[in-house]
C-alpha cells in the first residue's frame, strides 16, 4: 500500500511517501518514514495524528488505507478561544 506521512511547522513542511504492508497502523507508518530523522521533535508515542485532517483517536491500532496520509500534530501553543479573546481585545 501507498501511504504519505506529513509534518509542518511555519518554517518547514515534509510529506514522506512510503510503502506498507496491509495491518500497518498510522504509528508504525511514522515511525519507518524516518520523519522523526527531519523533525525530532516528533514523539509518535505521544503526538496527535489524523488523516487528511480527521483526528484519530488511537493512532497505535489505526490500520491504514491504501492512499492514506497521516498527518502528525504539533501541540497548541495557544487555546484557540483565548487566541480570539485576544484579537478582539486588541481591536476594541
Amino acid at each position: 500500500m501507498d501511504v504519505e506521512v506529513a509534518f509542518a511547522r511555519p518554517d518547514r513542511q515534509e510529506i514522506i511517501c512510503l510503502q506498507v504492508e496491509e495491518g500497518t497502523t498510522a504509528v508504525e507508518a511514522v515511525r519507518r518514514s524516518g520523519i522523526t530523522a527531519v523533525f525530532p521533535e516528533i514523539d509518535p508515542e505521544k503526538d496527535d495524528m489524523g488523516i487528511f485532517g480527521k483526528v484519530i483517536k488511537n493512532p497505535s491500532s489505526h490500520e491504514l488505507r491504501n492512499g492514506d496520509r497521516v498527518e502528525v500534530y504539533r501541540p497548541l501553543k495557544i487555546d484557540p478561544k483565548q487566541a480570539r479573546h485576544n484579537r478582539a481585545k486588541k481591536k476594541a
